[in-house]
């Protein structure tokens, strides 16, 4: 292929764009906000499960005192009509059982009592593991928040970056003969690299030092001849600094 020296050495500046395109493309891909995101959104469903745990604790708890409030309610309205009908008198036998159930009903209201204490102090250490869990929940929820917020602005700048070296890139591309442009492209998409400056003997695409023949061949090349390495493939652009 042949293209003039012009021409050639212009294709380093678009490898240049081509190159910070690359660049910004991965940082778009490891920008560490990313690494954050991800580690937040699983110690936040950690969290998540861990709270729903916490909080069925609570709720069955609340359930199981609410319950014992009801016995403990219906257990103070029987003793209060007991003790109704035991300040309006009666037969001895009536009396002697409504006593019996009144001591009856009074140590079960004390079980009863005892019992809804135990649970309202089991209560208290569930309400407080579950608000623990709760505030690490919401710990974790600002730290994801913060990194998407970070995350958006990176992106908004290498949304910038790119739109600003897409837009120098088409002119560059389109003032170059066609046939060049798409060989560089298609060894760019191969490898990464389209084009490389040829300097002091050696290929600044894969670096390698070329001696004898192959320097021989290099050297002997016409000014408007493209110059691909035998190694790497790639494009080598010969300037004044390569030292021909």
């Amino acid at each position: 292929m042949k293209a003039s020296p012009e021409a050639q050495r212009r294709l380093l500046d678009l490898q240049a764009v081509d190159t910070a395109l690359a660049q910004l493309a991965h940082r778009r891909r490891t920008m560490p906000e990313l690494a954050e995101i991800d580690s937040a959104a699983r110690e936040i469903s950690a969290l998540e499960d861990e709270r729903v745990r916490a909080q069925v604790v609570v709720d069955d708890l609340d359930r199981d005192i609410t319950r014992f409030e009801k016995d403990i309610e219906q257990v103070r309205t029987r003793k209060e009509r007991d003790q109704a009908r035991l300040d309006a008198g009666g037969a001895v036998r009536e009396i002697e059982g409504l006593q019996h159930e009144l001591t009856t009903l009074n140590r079960r209201q004390s079980e009863l009592e005892d019992a809804e204490l135990e649970l309202m102090e089991q209560r208290e250490s569930a309400s407080g593991t579950l608000g623990d869990v709760q505030g690490r929940l919401a710990t974790a929820n600002d730290k994801r928040d913060a990194a998407e917020s970070r995350r958006d602005e990176a992106l908004a700048d290498i949304d910038k970056d790119e739109e600003f070296k897409k837009a120098s890139r088409g002119p560059l591309a389109a003032d170059l003969p066609a046939d060049l442009v798409a060989l560089y492209d298609k060894i760019r998409l191969e490898s990464g690299l389209g084009a490389a400056l040829f300097q002091s003997g050696r290929c600044g695409g894969c670096r390698i030092e070329l001696y004898g023949a192959d320097l021989a061949r290099v050297k002997a090349a016409a000014p408007d001849d493209v110059v691909r390495c035998e190694e790497c493939r790639r494009i080598m652009v010969r300037t004044k600094e390569s030292g021909l």
